[in-house]
């Protein structure tokens, strides 16, 4: 009974994103939560949608009653997309800043390196973009991100399922993937599911990441000419492939891009119609949910004001949001900053967020999976699969037009 009367106060808290300041602003020392992000290097791109993010998130909880009622502070350093410079970061957050709490990197090979120095610490860690769950063994780790626990089955599944439901499922497929971890992991589950239903693997490719030079692979997808391109891209990987595709004179009939730079793929040339993994995007009936709807037009016009091409919640802000709404309610459901405190509070309790119900009683602390499929149509990302999340009016297209 006492756990369920904290969690539901908890997410009440959790809730409040648009609501007015607390009565009482918080006093005191503040709490230093410290963080790295990829602010450069090949991973800067979407790094700077999770540090909007960020950046709003505190300023929300600090206008409630911060943790505990004292205000947070966020001690941000740039890991420059290098997850041996992310562990000495960490290292340093810890040892050196003496911070209170921790939250995680953005990309999966910074936060398996941060995960190690939480570990030897005893810090718990939420992070929100961690791609291969079977590797997160450390109990007092946290995903906020609503990715499947077998991602590499889950996710390519999700996204035959969508084009098998156009009655036009590929007989063909290429796989050309970065070996970043987490995306090579999921794009060789990829290779096996697709196998298993019968689609046949014309191509499976691995370049090593930070490659900029697609014109050998562009090559070779043209010469296998497949139904269906997958591409385990990272970052701004598929903007780069579909460059030097368009440079040949060659045009996918229906593609999928694992974990893209959410703005700049939409404007990429050959890029409409293409399909992405996804957990949230900022239209109904995602956006139902009024603090959902408060938080998606706050990052909005943060987003607008810093340039980004692309305004709007989807994964990796939703993920990025999740993950300080998820370590709030959990500071305050303990009612304590003890790491040990905080990870046991999550281990035995829920808890709602505005993008969708966070749950650890699941191998290595992964729950309910959030996973679902995006496309690019009129240029603007729409869920289209499962079809109770599609965005209204929405529909799978595929071939392509």
């Amino acid at each position: 009974m006492r756990g369920r009367i904290l969690t539901l106060l908890a997410l009440s808290l959790a809730s409040l994103v648009a609501a007015a300041p607390a009565a009482a602003a918080p006093t005191g020392p503040p709490v230093r939560i410290g963080s790295t992000l990829a602010l450069t290097g090949p991973l800067a791109a979407t790094s700077t949608v999770h540090k909007i993010a960020g950046e709003i998130s505190v300023e929300q909880i600090n206008k409630r009653n911060g943790f505990l009622g004292r205000p947070i502070e966020w001690v941000l350093l740039d890991d420059q997309s290098k997850p041996e410079v992310a562990r000495t970061l960490y290292e340093r957050l810890i040892t050196v800043d003496k911070v209170d709490l921790i939250i995680g990197p953005y990309a999966t090979g910074a936060i398996l390196s941060a995960m190690a120095v939480a570990q030897r610490y005893q810090k718990v860690l939420i992070h929100h973009t961690f791609g291969i769950p079977k590797l997160a063994k450390y109990p007092m780790h946290f995903s906020s991100s609503g990715l499947a626990f077998e991602s590499e089955k889950v996710v390519p599944t999700k996204l035959l399922d969508a084009l098998e439901s156009t009655r036009r499922s590929p007989k063909s497929i290429a796989i050309v993937t970065s070996k970043f971890p987490s995306v090579h992991f999921i794009s060789a589950g990829a290779r096996d599911v697709a196998a298993a239903r019968g689609v046949k693997v014309v191509l499976y490719l691995e370049y090593e990441f930070g490659n900029r030079d697609f014109a050998p692979i562009a090559a070779r997808i043209k010469e296998a000419d497949p139904d269906f391109l997958w591409v385990g891209a990272i970052g701004l990987d598929g903007n780069l492939l579909l460059d030097a595709l368009h440079t040949i004179g060659y045009r996918p009939r229906g593609q999928y891009h694992l974990f893209p730079a959410p703005g700049p793929l939409l404007t990429a040339p050959g890029a409409a119609y293409a399909f992405a993994y996804s957990t949230f995007e900022a239209h109904p009936p995602m956006t139902n949910n009024p603090s959902a709807e408060a938080l998606c037009k706050l990052f909005s016009e943060r987003a607008k004001a810093a340039g980004l091409p692309y305004p709007f919640v989807e994964s990796q802000a939703a993920g990025s949001l999740n993950a300080w709404l998820l370590l709030e309610a959990a500071v305050n459901g303990a009612r304590s900053l003890d790491d040990k405190a905080i990870a046991a509070w999550l281990k035995a309790n829920h808890v709602d967020t505005p993008f969708g119900r966070l749950s650890f009683e699941g191998e290595n602390n992964y729950g309910a999976e959030h996973t679902k499929v995006k496309q690019n149509q009129n240029g603007r990302w729409v869920i289209v699969w499962p079809r109770e999340f599609a965005a209204p009016g929405a529909n799978i297209v595929y071939p392509a037009p």
